[in-house]
C-alpha cells in the first residue's frame, strides 16, 4: 500500500477493531454471492465459508459489523449489552444483518453482534465444515459505493487492514488466509475485475450480468476485493506467461493505457529476483480507494487520479512489489507490517536502482533517511510496534515504509548482494501463501548469510531510535595521520560499521563502545572529511574537525 496518498485521516477511520486471533479454525474456502444495483447502496450477500476446525469448539466466530439498531437473529433476541456495543461502533443504519445461518440447507442458530456473528454449531478437531451465511445491508466501510470524479456510479472493495468484516462475514485479519470466489451480480453496463481469473460471465434477464471471478491461491481478507465500474480495458502484454491488464475509467484510457503500461517492465524485474507470480494475472485498476494504492491480490487498485499523476512507476513498483511481500507471502500479524510496507519500499527502491543507476538509490535513502527522523520526533516506537492493538492505521508510518525498507538495505550491505537476494528468494519460497515473523525473515537470512543476525534485528526492528554520531578528527602533523573520535550519543549502543570519507579515501570504523577512536595515514592535512559518503548507514551525523 501506498500511503503517501492517504485521503482520510486516522482518527476518522472506523471498525478497526482487533480481532481475537485465537487459532481455533482455519479459513479454507470463501464463495461470497454479491448482489448489486443502481437504485440504492443496499447490497445482497451469500457467504459461503469452508472451515477446517483446529480444536473442539461448541461454537466460533466471524468477522462482521452489524446493521445500527437490528435486533433479531435466528437464535432471538440480540442482548441490551450487544445493542449498546453496536450503537457505539455503527453509524446511519449502515452495516449487515444476517437473515440466515445453514449447514447443509439446514439452519444453524447464530447471535449476531456488533462486530461477529456468533454460530452456534459444534465440531470435532481437524473436522471440515460448510456454512451459508445470508445477509443484507448498506456497508459502513469496506465497500466503497459512490461515484467516480466523472460523475458515474462505481463499488470499489478497499479492505486493508481489516475492513473487510464490514461486508464480508470472514475471519478479518492476516493470519487466517484461504481461496475466494466472489459471483457479482450487477447491472450489466458494469464491468466487474476481482482477484484471479474470470471463470464465468453470463447475462441475466432485467438488464443483469452475473459475472464469476476465481482465486485458487490463499489470500488474507485485506487483499480480498471487487471492482465494479465502467471500464475501458487494455492489454499492454505479458510478463514471464502472466498476462497484464489495465482498468480504468474511459474519459481516462488513453493517458491511463499509456502510464499503467510500464507494469509490463516492473513485473518481470521482480520474478527474476524475487521469485515466480503467485496469481494467474495482473490487474491495475483505476479505483476509488482511500490510499495512492491498494495492493489487492492480482487486482491491485490505484487512487483517482493515478492516470496522469506523476510518480507513477514509482507508485506501481510499490504495489507490484507487495505481489510477493505482503499479499503472497504475508505477516501474521499488524505489528510485523514491516514485512510488507518495508519490502515493497526497498524493492522499489532496487527496481529504480536497476533501471536509472546507483545515484537515484542514494537520493532516495537520503529522502527516506530524513522522513524517518522526522517521524521519531513525533513517536519515538520500534518498528515491531506490538502496542498497537486496535487502530492499525497508526502503523502506515515512517518505521513500517522507509525504516523498513532502510533495515533491508543494510542488511543487503551487511550480507552483500549474493547472499541477501539468495536469503530473499528463499523467504519468498517458505513463506508464499503462508505467513511471517520477523524472527522468520531473520533465520532465513542468518543462513543464506551464515552470519549471527541476533544484534542486527534487536537494534534496528525491535529497538526505538537510531545512532546519532558525534565525529570528531584532527590531523598529527609529525606522524602523518588523521585520529578519528565517534561517540554515539543516544541512549542504546549500537554495533555498526560507519564509513568515513578521507579526501576520497574510504575507510570503515566499527562501533560499539559509546566512544571508538581510529587512526589512518594520509599524505597532508585533509580538506575534506565526510561520514557515510555511500549512504548505508540509517544514522545522524556531525563531523567536526578538533583541536
Amino acid at each position: 500500500m501506498y500511503k503517501a496518498f492517504l485521503f482520510f485521516a486516522f482518527g476518522l477511520m472506523s471498525c478497526l477493531l482487533a480481532k481475537a486471533q485465537t487459532p481455533t479454525f482455519d479459513v479454507q474456502h470463501y464463495r461470497f454471492a454479491i448482489q448489486l444495483n443502481d437504485a440504492n447502496d443496499t447490497i445482497k450477500g451469500q457467504a459461503k465459508v469452508r472451515i477446517k476446525f483446529l480444536k473442539d469448539v461448541n461454537s466460533f466466530q466471524l468477522d462482521l459489523v452489524k446493521q445500527k439498531g437490528s435486533k433479531a437473529d435466528s437464535g432471538g433476541n440480540a442482548s441490551s449489552e450487544h445493542v449498546r456495543n453496536n450503537k457505539k461502533t455503527n453509524n446511519n443504519g449502515k452495516g449487515m444483518l444476517v437473515s440466515s445461518v445453514t449447514e447443509d440447507d439446514k439452519a444453524v442458530p447464530f447471535i449476531q453482534e456488533a462486530e461477529a456473528i456468533t454460530i452456534k454449531a459444534g465440531a470435532a478437531n481437524n473436522s471440515i465444515h460448510s456454512y451459508t451465511i445470508a445477509y443484507s445491508g448498506i456497508p459502513a466501510d469496506g465497500l466503497i459505493i459512490s461515484t467516480n470524479k466523472f460523475g458515474h456510479r462505481t463499488f470499489f472493495g478497499d479492505n486493508w487492514p481489516n475492513r473487510a468484516h464490514n461486508w464480508l462475514p470472514c475471519a478479518d485479519y492476516p493470519g487466517d488466509k484461504a481461496q475466494v470466489d466472489f459471483v457479482v451480480t450487477a447491472p450489466d453496463h458494469y464491468g466487474v475485475v476481482s482477484n484471479g481469473l474470470k471463470v464465468e460471465e453470463t447475462v441475466l434477464p432485467n438488464h443483469f450480468k452475473l459475472t464469476h471471478w476465481k482465486e485458487t491461491a490463499l489470500l488474507p481478507t485485506k487483499v480480498m476485493v471487487i471492482g465494479i465500474a465502467d471500464f475501458a480495458i487494455d492489454h499492454p502484454g505479458d510478463a514471464d506467461g502472466i498476462p497484464v491488464y489495465t482498468y480504468v475509467f474511459p474519459e481516462n484510457k488513453d493517458a491511463g493505457f499509456k502510464n499503467y503500461a510500464v507494469a509490463t517492465e516492473i513485473l518481470p524485474y521482480y520474478i527474476k529476483h524475487v521469485g515466480p507470480f503467485a496469481y494467474k494475472k495482473l490487474a491495475n485498476v483505476q479505483s476509488k480507494t482511500i490510499f495512492g494504492g491498494m495492493e489487492n491480490a492480482g487486482a491491485i487498485f490505484y487512487f483517482e487520479n493515478s492516470t496522469t499523476t506523476k510518480g507513477i512507476e514509482e507508485l506501481m513498483a510499490h504495489e507490484i512489489a507487495h505481489q510477493w511481500f505482503g499479499d503472497a507471502a504475508s505477516e501474521k500479524n499488524f505489528g510485523h507490517v514491516w514485512l510488507s510496507e518495508g519490502f515493497a519500499t526497498y524493492m522499489t527502491n532496487l527496481y529504480l536502482e536497476n533501471k536509472y543507476g546507483a545515484d537515484t538509490l542514494k537520493k532516495r535513502l537520503v529522502e527516506d533517511r530524513e522522513t524517518v527522523f522526522g517521524f521519531e520526533k513525533r513517536r519515538h516506537t520500534p518498528i515491531v510496534d506490538t502496542a498497537v492493538k486496535d487502530n492499525y492505521m497508526q502503523l502506515l508510518n515512517a518505521n513500517s515504509y522507509q525504516k523498513g525498507g532502510w533495515v533491508l538495505h543494510m542488511l543487503r550491505r551487511k550480507l552483500g548482494d549474493q547472499a541477501f537476494w539468495n536469503g530473499i528468494r528463499n523467504y519468498y519460497a517458505k513463506y508464499n501463501g503462508g505467513n511471517a515473523y520477523t524472527s522468520g525473515l531473520q533465520k532465513i537470512m542468518e543462513q543464506a548469510g551464515g552470519k549471527d543476525l541476533k544484534q542486527f534485528f534487536q537494534q534496528w526492528v525491535y529497538t526505538p531510535g537510531h545512532p546519532d554520531l558525534g565525529i570528531s578528527w584532527k590531523y598529527d602533523a609529525t606522524k602523518g595521520m588523521v585520529e578519528l573520535m565517534v561517540t554515539q550519543k543516544q541512549d542504546y549502543l549500537y554495533e555498526v560499521p560507519i564509513e568515513i570519507s578521507i579526501d576520497k579515501q574510504l575507510h570503515t570504523v566499527s562501533l560499539k563502545d559509546r566512544i571508538t577512536t581510529a587512526q589512518f595515514k594520509v599524505a597532508a592535512k585533509p580538506t575534506d572529511v565526510n561520514a557515510d559518503p555511500n549512504v548505508n548507514l540509517l544514522a545522524t551525523f556531525a563531523v567536526s574537525e578538533g583541536n
